[in-house]
């Protein structure tokens, strides 16, 4: 708990996962499916009648088409064969089981409830490459926040692509939140005026849309810096999540993402969107080994409704079904 003012305010946990009720049963088919290309490339591997060189060698092969890496696909080789050895399994179907344990150990780390609450408002940027979906994630982490009953403000600091701002407001409408937006205004004044609105007004988070762009385009970085730099301005203990939106299709490019990304803005979370109908899910395992920056919520589809909290288990069974 924190001490705001005179008012003792229990933080909101959002939780990593809740019991599987109809509702989360309905998300996790729907990422079983979104991730089956991925998931039967692997799951051929086991339908072989023994364990042998063969097997692991198919099995590397299959890992690293799913963009796993190269470090997290020999870490899970070494993991298995380990484990195979000291259970004394004998049987393929034993092999993916113990791949699902490996894999799910592998991805804990990556499992963080995102807590709202210490700080009213707390201040939530989010940044990401053009196409990764960010404001479209923005709009669905709106509405997931909304159903925990927290209050939003949306900030349109987007102000680098001409569409960006009337999308954020559709968004806005959709999810019936107040939007702070300027026509042609500077990103990091808006962000001001945005935190500094959230403030007076009371709200629980303030949800900041940056413009999106490419780690190698540096003007455009530094100026996601002095976004932060003004946020801090506007309350010193701000920002207080710093979210990267990736598209989970761009395999081992999103890797690279989150390091450009971590070195410029120091990340504390991930969103990963658009896990479905390619053979590119492994990418988790890889950000797991080489950077693991906290995955707060993953998407497939398009719908509100889309976007659900990380949870290594269900992920590795849903790769693995």
């Amino acid at each position: 708990m924190s001490l705001i003012g005179s008012a003792l305010v229990q933080p909101i946990e959002i939780p990593v996962s809740a019991p599987v009720a109809p509702e989360r049963q309905r998300w996790l088919d729907k990422l079983s499916a979104g991730l089956r290309k991925t998931g039967s490339s692997i799951s051929l591997v086991f339908t072989g009648a023994q364990i042998d060189d063969h097997l692991y060698e198919e099995l590397e092969a299959a890992l690293l088409m799913a963009d796993t890496g190269v470090k997290a696909t020999q870490y899970l080789l070494d993991e298995v064969k380990r484990r195979v050895q000291s259970s004394g399994a004998t049987r393929p179907v034993q092999v993916k089981n113990i791949l699902a344990d490996s894999l799910t150990q592998l991805l804990r780390p990556l499992e963080k409830a995102l807590v709202i609450g210490e700080h009213r408002p707390t201040v939530i940027m989010v940044a990401g490459v053009n196409g990764a979906g960010k404001t479209t994630s923005i709009g669905k982490l709106t509405r997931h926040l909304a159903n925990e009953g927290v209050s939003v403000l949306l900030a349109a600091a987007d102000t680098f692509r001409a569409a960006a701002r009337e999308q954020l407001a559709i968004w806005a409408d959709r999810n019936t939140v107040e939007i702070v937006s300027q026509a042609g205004g500077d990103p990091a004044a808006v962000t001001f005026d945005a935190v500094t609105a959230g403030r007076a007004r009371g709200k629980d988070v303030v949800l900041v849309d940056t413009a999106g762009r490419l780690p190698t385009q540096l003007h455009l970085m530094e100026e996601l810096k002095k976004i932060k730099r003004v946020v801090q301005k506007a309350d010193p203990t701000a920002p207080h999540e710093v979210l990267l939106v990736i598209d989970g299709n761009t395999g081992q490019n999103a890797l690279a993402q989150v390091r450009s990304f971590d070195d410029a803005l120091q990340l504390t979370g991930l969103i990963v969107t658009k896990l479905d109908g390619t053979a590119k899910g492994g990418v988790l395992a890889a950000i797991a080994q080489e950077k693991p920056v906290p995955v707060y919520f993953i998407g497939i589809g398009e719908k509100l409704e889309d976007l659900e909290t990380f949870n290594a288990r269900e992920f590795a069974l849903a790769l693995l079904s």
